[in-house]
């Protein structure tokens, strides 16, 4: 499959470095820096075009002619529109998906409505990661959170601490201690590696566990993994650019919200657009304004300004003088680890969050759903299942007697308005919803092939 990249910014780097690890697809980028094109082509198997993303010429230099999927990820909303209008226009191009970040243009509906516009599918990353942040402010003890099925099933990722019913007991025990509300571990990772989840091995502290299981189980799963949390009541945001401004209008009807920005005018306008959020001209990184603000008494810091390395210190520092969870949006595969001793609780990467939405998007099949996880190491998906069963591998047969490839697992199913958590004899229907946890993504073509119908 073809696929042409426009932008290679942050997000579209990410974007072609996951496309271009699956066999399947031949990825082309498009920039205007040839500098930040030169070290992509060196790093992994992608062609580049240096000009205007949105220049017809450039269009048909990038082989636009025969491309499959154009995905229009420059920092313009006007040029990627542009280049899916000429691609729409000149070409028939089969799939156009553009970046719109500005409010301005995705409020109007009517916009993207068939027969508008030529985007057939649009992605607003402040949308997606504001959403991924209320979602872990929501479910405190959750490292990350992502939902299928519209919301009905859920994965989480956290770390098994001490006190946690399940901790110290095999995983066979986890029916006994939750007889009436299913939910499967769906991988264990000790010490950065993989541990088999099999029913005889026994969680210890410090595991990171992602599990699955219908929303209203969430928190009493969560509860067998550690000790409850308090619930969050007052929560501190650094930065009032889009994404912090847009957590705290989604927060401050539920907790006492606080918003510091250190661009005055900027405040003054955020402190016009939000009701319930108390809006501080100041700087998150001043230790005196963080104390004054009562930190220690804050259950969740969040640093989502436009630096990373300004979100990196002032989460550290929040921590450091006694916010109970800290959070900080980051770029930097480097900056992420941070994570991994718990100098922060929980970094947040756009690109993660955003590749996993376009590549929903891009997946061959009936791929409804993605979510990058670890960094991208591991991934889960939402397929749909089609075809009678002499057309399909799947459809009619039992979890157990699939040919699923190395480190793919079944966790669970959606049928109709029923959630059911897999085991080795779940049979597979036609149009279930199929979700799956693949600890080594590098397996998704053959996991896809064993999807598809004949």
């Amino acid at each position: 499959m073809k696929v042409l990249i426009l932008g290679a910014g942050q997000v579209g780097r990410t974007a072609a470095y996951h496309l271009a690890r699956e066999p399947a697809n031949e990825v082309t980028v498009v920039d205007t820096n040839e500098e930040l094109l030169r070290d992509l082509q060196g790093r992994i198997d992608v062609r580049t075009i240096a000009g205007n993303a949105s220049f017809p010429s450039v269009l048909e230099a990038a082989g636009i002619a025969d491309t499959d999927i154009l995905v229009a990820l420059t920092s313009s909303d006007e040029v990627n529109m542009v280049a899916c209008e000429i691609a729409g226009a000149l070409y028939r191009t089969p799939k156009k998906i553009a970046r719109i970040r500005a409010p301005e243009y995705t409020s109007k509906e009517k916009l993207f409505a068939e027969g508008a516009l030529a985007v057939d599918v649009w992605i607003s990353p402040e949308q997606l990661v504001t959403e991924y942040i209320e979602r872990l402010i929501h479910n405190p003890g959750a490292l990350q959170i992502v939902d299928f099925a519209d919301g009905r099933v859920r994965l989480v990722g956290m770390l098994a601490r001490r006190g946690g019913l399940l901790v110290g007991q095999e995983l066979r025990t986890l029916r006994d201690h939750m007889p009436n509300a299913e939910a499967r571990i769906a991988a264990i990772y000790r010490n950065g590696r993989v541990v088999d989840a099999a029913g005889e091995t026994v969680i210890e502290e410090g595991d990171e566990i992602f599990f699955v299981a219908a929303r209203d189980n969430i928190k009493r799963m969560m509860s067998e993994l550690r000790r409850a949390e308090e619930g969050v009541r007052k929560v501190i945001i650094a930065g009032g650019g889009n994404i912090g401004m847009r957590v705290a209008r989604l927060l401050e009807k539920q907790y006492q919200v606080k918003l510091i920005e250190r661009d005055l005018r900027q405040a003054e306008r955020v402190a016009e657009r939000l009701e319930g959020t108390i809006v501080l001209h100041g700087d998150a990184q001043d230790e005196e304004l963080l104390i004054e603000e009562n930190i220690d008494s804050t259950d969740v810091f969040a640093a989502v300004t436009n630096s990373e390395e300004a979100n990196v210190l002032s989460a550290m520092l929040a921590k450091r003088l006694g916010a109970r969870k800290v959070m900080a949006l980051v770029n930097k595969p480097s900056y992420g680890d941070l994570m991994e001793n718990r100098t922060i609780d929980i970094a947040v990467s756009p690109q993660t969050v955003v590749i996993g939405s376009l590549l929903a998007h891009v997946r061959r099949g009936d791929v409804v759903r993605v979510h990058s996880l670890r960094r991208g190491s591991a991934e889960a998906l939402e397929t749909v299942v089609h075809g009678p069963r002499d057309r399909s591998r799947v459809v009619g047969r039992r979890i157990g007697e699939l040919d699923l490839p190395f480190g793919a697992t079944i966790v669970a199913l959606v049928r109709g308005e029923k959630v059911i958590i897999a085991h080795h004899d779940t049979m597979i229907e036609t149009e279930d919803h199929v979700i799956l946890f693949l600890t080594d993504r590098r397996q998704i073509d053959a996991v896809q092939r064993l999807f598809q119908s004949d």
